[in-house]
């Protein structure tokens, strides 16, 4: 406790103003982002703050933080609880580590939010960041951990880790992630006597051939109903002509005819491979992100046909107002498919715009991500994000997976990356184009 005072008192020394939040504290849109105004007075500062906004006309130290001390005399804490109130009804107290017990976002189950907190120094002019995690550390560097990793390494728990998904929960008590296993796209177990041809569905990868990296740490998972690697990689085979030899199941909710191919009947499921992580939501997460790029070699021939292959990303608990767990769409409300929305990765002769199957594709990215994959002449998405909510302290499920429609040869691939928790309230399923940062 003693280390916690001194470590919370010196950043409210260090910055002007204390991390205190009173209890009568208000914030704006972004519950980490822009925060109240500072204190008036060096003694009796006002309503704080937890983001980057105006600081008090004169040292404002944060109310009953730093400067005003507490109502129980524990100097350093930052609002007016008791040892063991859980003032903010969070289930930490002050004595259970609990730093900031007047703010249900910050205690030892939070994630931290990096980049996105803190509070106004005077006059708005300095941000000192926040602990949400109560480690004694703000805004510590996200957290990878997928150094090292081989391509085809077997263990699931290690994908969660290629999508840095790193926290693995302690108990009930503790998020991170619960369990991770290799199944079907249906969530069912893979198939028995096929289990090396399934095991070469997924990989975790460096890159995606020379233009395609990945979207945070080293590595990013791969699932395909082919191989899921890169030509580089042991066990790649061609998507051109790869069968693994087995069948499965649509998951719940497929096949989804797309909108943009009426008439058109998808094919049986095959050679289906997929990973399914479960994890606790950290306290302070009201949804997560994911970023996620499908590669198809359907495309051109086989548009608007029975091999409508899918990617698929199935969260359970099903998202309030849909019928399945399916949270990836394009803005027209079609799967991630040949037949999607958003392929946008492709060419053609005296193209683009290019047709194909009765559609057209506008092909805007060109063909560049395609070089080096065994993808090159057919299509791809480029990155895209989907959100999705979840409630704090609850467990989810994520399953990723591809498989094939009609047959088993033509192949698709996604590759999946740099999960992210979101802290606002009111995070919505959606899915749009992320393309990466332009290098500096």
């Amino acid at each position: 406790m003693r280390n916690l005072s001194n470590y919370l008192g010196l950043l409210g020394l260090v910055g002007g103003i204390g991390l205190g939040v009173a209890c009568s504290a208000s914030s704006s849109d972004n519950v980490f982002g822009t925060g109240g105004a500072g204190g008036s007075d060096n003694g009796s500062g006002g309503s704080g703050g937890t983001g980057t906004g105006q600081g008090g006309d004169d040292l404002g130290f944060g109310g009953n933080g730093f400067g005003g001390g507490t109502s129980s005399g524990t100097p350093g804490i930052e609002c007016d609880a008791l040892p063991d109130e859980d003032k903010d009804q969070d289930g930490f107290t002050i004595t259970a580590g609990d730093c900031n017990d007047c703010d249900a976002n910050v205690n030892p189950q939070a994630v931290e939010v990096i980049g996105g907190s803190g509070t106004g120094g005077a006059g708005g002019a300095e941000y000192i960041p926040a602990d949400e995690d109560c480690d004694m550390q703000a805004d510590e560097p996200l957290e990878t951990c997928d150094t090292g990793l081989a391509a085809d390494d077997a263990d699931p728990l290690n994908a969660a880790r290629a999508v840095e998904l790193c926290k693995m929960s302690a108990g009930p008590s503790d998020w991170g992630v619960t369990a991770a296993t290799w199944v079907m796209a249906d969530g069912s177990a893979p198939p028995a006597g096929n289990l090396v041809n399934f095991h070469r569905g997924h990989g975790l990868v460096s890159g995606f051939g020379p233009n395609v990296t990945v979207r945070a740490g080293q590595r990013m998972l791969a699932v395909s109903s082919g191989t899921g690697r890169q030509p580089s990689d042991p066990g790649y085979a061609s998507p051109g002509g790869f069968d693994k030899g087995y069948a499965g199941q649509h998951p719940q909710g497929f096949p989804k005819e797309s909108a943009a191919c009426p008439g058109t009947i998808t094919g049986v499921p095959r050679d289906p491979t997929a990973v399914e992580i479960e994890v606790r939501v950290p306290s302070n997460a009201h949804g997560f992100s994911f970023n996620f790029n499908f590669y198809t070699y359907e495309w051109p021939s086989y548009i608007c046909s029975q091999y409508n292959d899918f990617f698929v990303a199935i969260l359970s608990p099903i998202p309030q107002g849909q019928s399945d767990g399916q949270i990836s769409f394009d803005n027209q409300g079609n799967p991630v498919s040949v037949n999607n929305a958003f392929v946008d990765v492709c060419g053609c002769s005296g193209g683009p715009p290019c047709s194909a199957g009765g559609k057209v594709f506008q092909c805007s990215l060109g063909t560049n991500e395609l070089n080096g994959t065994g993808f090159e002449s057919h299509a791809a998405t480029s990155w895209l994000k989907t959100t999705a909510p979840a409630e704090p302290n609850t467990l989810i499920r994520i399953r990723w997976g591809a498989y094939d429609s009609g047959d088993g040869i033509l192949d698709s691939t996604g590759l999946v990356d740099n999960w992210e928790w979101i802290a606002e309230p009111g995070t919505v399923v959606g899915t749009n184009p992320d393309p990466p940062d332009e290098p500096e």
